[in-house]
């Protein structure tokens, strides 16, 4: 009896070793696992009974076994990219033991019921697993399956062990070459990032211009990873809150507006300034957890990850750099290591522009401050000391002495002229803020759109003319004192800024959004009826409130008579010095004449008299030209005024003054401070009209 193999069954197995020959030559130089199980489905079926082929490998970082690919040559759903423990997967056994595992009936399978019933869908009646491992490490499985039960007989399976071998190492060089790839890109990643660093670095190496920082750091943090979102906020000191700046913003929103101030309690920047180290949110869910107004909002405009790391300066947290993306799972480990060491060099740059910033303002300051005490030695207050012993003066001065220690604010009142500048700077001289600045401002001389800017100062560009920074008064006079003369003049739409000031002890300049605290004492005058102006909707009430905290009323001249003598002495001696002439006496009339004059300019009034008298003296008696006053009231000169004649001097040197024009923002009755029906009621009591031509 024969039992030589028949030449039928020579000719079936070497039609399967041509066919194994085939796939074995397909598969040695696939670079891809979906091309190449893709051949195996196309080769596969000339060798074995195969209808589905499948390929899970290992993931030995995360620990799941994963179907990398899966083809078919019958229509069904399965499709690759599934995960699963592997316990919960038969190739996950395969895998664990080394061992082909053959499944000849799936109906009657109870392992692994999840994966059996989705096999099962899709018509699977029997399979056969091998496993896949070369000579360094064990790799996954090879999964054949048949639509047929007990499809694979043992030949089967030993052909299919034989694939299984040469698929392993097909496997093998496909992850190596998959592996050396990736390294390669990782290098050049890196190497590019490096470079990007670099080339950061020297740009913000190089200013010390905070917005030029920023926008230095935006284009760089564009090349460096992926995101559509870079914010940079930075820490206040002083009051724990966190200011936005703008790198590379999809648009302007609330809490995304740049220069918002925030604080950042529930947000995930918070939690890495907390921490001092990076805070990730990788997913969607993650992001949504944080509660704080800026991650609700990224989520509202599709952000689904966000990555936040603190700026550390010496030591101290200054700030923390914000990423975001559309995408989840945007921020890699790697990717977090190498945003570290931007945010260090960030860190530093940002440090060393806000350490400029602040000598440069401090610069600033210094500089207006000689500046503005060059200018007040140039005026040569010679009468800085004040003159007279009136008991209406000695009032007043006995309540600057109860004033002066505090830092209460204090609201000169009295006609012009009366002196109002001189108690401000003995307000100050007698404060604990004595060694520092006294600064004043007439808020009457300086055109209404100028004021705010010399009030509060300016950034370059904040409007047309503006080339530089300015510092403002309110700044200058940090530590000091700052006095408002003509307080009364300052429009209404700017007195909500000055209450600012005086409540809050902060602003912030025109054209910048950074908010300036200072430490100031204010003093402020007025000659206009504050209290009227308020009822009268032309002053803030509550402004008027906060000026109104310590009132003084300053005596007109007229009423303290006895001190005109001492004054006109002192007035003569001072000009003569100036002037390098020697005055030795003044006409006992001339004196007498000069006390009983109602001095309707007061104080200012009768400086200006006496300095004439001094240039035209020509000897060594005072030669006063008492014409002058005559030539103002020839009738009343020897008598004593009332307050009423003294009323109709001032409305009528008003009237002059401004050509008889009554009504009007520049007209006599706002000058005086009336309304213009009460200044008509006035004229037509006084008897007074316009002269004709």
């Amino acid at each position: 009896m024969s039992h030589e193999p028949s030449a039928e069954t020579v000719s079936s197995s070497l039609d399967r070793y041509r066919a194994l020959l085939r796939v074995a030559e397909a598969i040695a130089n696939h670079s891809d696992l979906s091309a190449l199980v893709q051949d195996f489905a196309r080769l596969l079926p000339s060798v074995v009974p195969v209808n589905f082929v499948g390929l899970s490998l290992h993931d030995p970082r995360r620990g799941v076994m994963r179907l990398h690919a899966l083809r078919a040559n019958v229509p069904a759903d399965i499709i690759g990219g599934h995960e699963g423990d592997p316990a919960d997967t038969p190739a996950g056994l395969v895998w664990e033991t080394q061992q082909t595992l053959l499944l000849s009936d799936l109906s009657t399978e109870r392992r692994w019921p999840d994966m059996i019933r989705l096999m099962r869908e899709d018509g699977v009646q029997s399979c056969c697993l091998v496993p896949l491992t070369s000579a360094a490490r064990r790799l996954g499985s090879l999964e054949f399956s048949s639509l047929e039960q007990h499809a694979y007989g043992i030949a089967d399976v030993e052909l299919m062990q034989q694939i299984g071998r040469q698929v392993a190492v097909a496997v093998e060089n496909v992850l190596n070459r998959e592996a050396a790839e990736a390294s390669r890109r990782d290098v050049e990643r890196q190497r590019d990032r490096f470079s990007l660093l670099l080339r950061m670095t020297n740009t913000i190496a190089s200013t010390l211009d905070l917005r030029e920082v920023f926008k230095a750091v935006s284009l760089c943090l564009r090349e460096m990873v992926p995101q559509e979102y870079a914010s940079l906020i930075l820490c206040d000191g002083k009051n724990g809150r966190v200011r936005l700046h703008a790198l590379d913003f999809p648009e302007n929103h609330g809490a995304l507006t740049e220069g918002a101030m925030s604080d950042v309690a529930g947000s995930l920047a918070g939690l890495a300034l907390e921490r001092r180290r990076p805070a990730i949110a990788n997913t969607l869910s993650d992001l949504k957890a944080f509660a704080h107004a800026v991650p609700q909002l990224l989520v509202m405009k599709g952000f689904q990850s966000m990555c936040s790391l603190p700026l550390l300066s010496r030591d101290r947290v200054i700030g923390c750099l914000n990423l975001a993306s559309h995408q989840e799972q945007a921020f890699s480990e790697q990717d977090v290591e190498f945003l570290s060491q931007v945010a260090g060099q960030i860190a530093l740059a940002v440090d060393n522009a806000l350490a400029y910033q602040e000598i440069h303002t401090l610069k600033d300051r210094l500089t207006e401050e000689k500046l503005y005490l060059e200018e007040e030695i140039r005026v040569e207050h010679g009468f800085d000391d004040i003159i007279g012993e009136s008991r209406a003066l000695k009032q007043v001065l006995g309540q600057v002495e109860i004033v002066a220690p505090t830092d209460a604010t204090v609201l000169i009142l009295g006609e012009t002229g009366t002196g109002k500048e001189l108690i401000a700077r003995a307000i100050h001289r007698l404060s604990g803020r004595h060694a520092r600045t006294f600064v004043k401002l007439n808020c009457a001389a300086i055109p209404t759109g100028l004021l705010e800017s010399e009030l509060f100062g300016h950034e370059r560009g904040a409007f047309t003319g503006a080339i530089a920074q300015k510092v403002g008064r309110f700044e200058l006079a940090h530590g000091g004192t700052i006095f408002l003369d003509e307080v009364g003049e300052i429009p209404l739409e700017l007195q909500s800024k000055l209450l600012r000031v005086l409540q809050e002890q902060e602003f912030e300049r025109l054209g910048s959004t950074r908010t300036i605290r200072v430490d100031i004492r204010l003093v402020a005058a007025t000659n206009r009826d504050l209290a009227k102006l308020a009822e009268e909707g032309r002053f803030r009430n509550d402004l008027y409130y906060r000026l109104n905290v310590f009132p003084l009323t300053l005596p007109p001249l007229r009423e303290r008579r006895e001190d005109i003598p001492m004054l006109v002495r002192y007035f003569a001696q001072h000009y003569a010095a100036r002037m390098k002439k020697s005055i030795e006496s003044i006409p006992a009339p001339t004196l007498e004449t000069l006390s009983r004059y109602h001095w309707p300019g007061n104080i200012r009034e009768l400086e200006n008299l006496v300095e004439r008298a001094v240039i035209l003296t020509q000897g060594t008696q005072l030669h006063v030209p008492l014409q002058e006053l005559r030539l103002v009231e020839p009738e009343r000169a020897a008598a004593s005024p009332t307050l009423q004649d003294a009323e109709r001097q001032q409305i009528l040197r008003v009237l002059r003054e401004t050509k008889w024009t009554i009504g009007g923002p520049h007209g006599a009755a706002a000058r005086l401070g009336l309304k213009r029906t009460t200044l008509t009621s006035k004229l037509k009591k006084l008897g007074l009209s316009r002269p004709r031509e």
